[in-house]
């Protein structure tokens, strides 16, 4: 049976993304179950056919999906492909894909799989030609249609399918190519990079929720590594941490070092962005992070919670329902997103907005 979903994931943590998946699914009464394999990088759902898996693909918001890098619809397993002719292999089985608007032949986030990255750049140049010929592609991009997406297993196995424009990620394999800037303090302001890059896209616009001169506080952070990504735009950031800060930071005149512990300090006044990378238990800085909004000493907050070894999916939805039982409770609108970023291990990054 090829009728399902793909959903990429980070390598290790295909059970998580099987069970999100799982559960989300039978909440819009499509009934199917999960083919995985440990360290595969993905998931395959499978459904009992082929319009509840397009279903999903258009109700199932992308965005909330926490473990899934990319979502798309399969339209066909592809086996073993013969090395001499794959592409007239592939369009055999096109039959059920929508007009296209662009292509992506990707392979799961695997050391493995990786190194075919090559085999699929030098592939998409013929099989883009032919599937343009056939009328599975249009003759130019056009970015609102859907996209068509090859992943491979190796070169003569993979998957076919499309994704949604409107209801998917728009970087190659799911994965935002970000680049470390030589003068940040630590690797980890790539976590807070990617957070930003992905939950607040209208940063891109006028408008944006993120501004100069706007106030932040960084809880837990030294060496400065998350201040970075708020200095760089503009903002002035209490960074409350026992250990030193970047000399680079505190140059900028833009950063005040309180030697505090970040469970403990509070605000003068309320922040616009509160910002948290603390090693803690999650269910602790879930609970902080509430209070934080609640009390009203900030408008808006980006933090990691760092998972178990053991019932990841379990934490992570218990801590989401932690938040918003209390915000609920406070009577507060909000925007709440959660994703398991590139950039992230073995955490996920929460970002919440109260609305006005």
């Amino acid at each position: 049976m090829n009728n399902g979903l793909l959903l990429y994931c980070r390598r290790g943590f295909e059970k998580e993304c099987a069970g999100e998946i799982q559960q989300l699914a039978t909440e819009q009464e499509v009934y199917g179950y999960c083919v995985v394999a440990d360290n595969s990088g993905y998931v395959n759902y499978i459904t009992p056919d082929l319009a509840q898996a397009d279903l999903l693909a258009k109700t199932l918001s992308f965005n909330k999906l926490v473990f899934a890098r990319q979502m798309f619809v399969v339209v066909a397993k592809l086996q073993d492909l013969p090395p001499t002719d794959r592409v007239s292999a592939i369009l055999d089985s096109t039959d059920k894909l929508p007009l296209c608007g662009d292509i992506r032949i990707e392979t799961p986030d695997t050391n493995e799989a990786k190194e075919l990255l090559g085999f699929c750049r030098k592939f998409t140049v013929p099989l883009r030609g032919a599937l343009r010929k056939q009328g599975c592609l249009t003759k130019k991009e056009q970015p609102k249609k859907p996209v068509l997406h090859l992943m491979m297993l190796d070169s003569g196995n993979g998957f076919l399918g499309y994704s949604y424009s409107d209801n998917n990620s728009p970087f190659f394999m799911g994965i935002p190519r970000l680049k470390f800037p030589s003068d940040a303090p630590s690797r980890s302001t790539l976590k807070l990079e990617e957070a930003i890059l992905f939950f607040l896209p209208q940063q891109q616009e006028e408008g944006s929720s993120m501004r100069p001169s706007m106030t932040g506080v960084d809880l837990g952070a030294c060496p400065g590594g998350w201040t970075y990504q708020l200095v760089r735009r503009g903002l002035f950031v209490s960074a409350i941490d026992n250990g030193p800060m970047a000399q680079s930071l505190m140059d900028t005149g833009q950063v005040t070092h309180f030697m505090e512990d970040g469970f403990k300090f509070k605000p003068e006044k309320t922040v616009d962005w509160m910002i948290c990378d603390m090693v803690e238990k999650p269910i602790m800085v879930a609970d902080l992070m509430s209070d934080w909004l609640i009390k009203d000493w900030c408008r808006a907050t980006i933090f990691n919670l760092k998972l178990p070894m053991k019932k990841r999916f379990v934490e992570v939805y218990k801590c989401l329902e932690l938040i918003e039982s209390k915000l609920r409770k406070a009577g507060l609108r909000y925007k709440l997103q959660c994703k398991h970023l590139y950039h992230d291990r073995e955490e996920v990054t929460v970002s919440i907005e109260l609305l006005q």
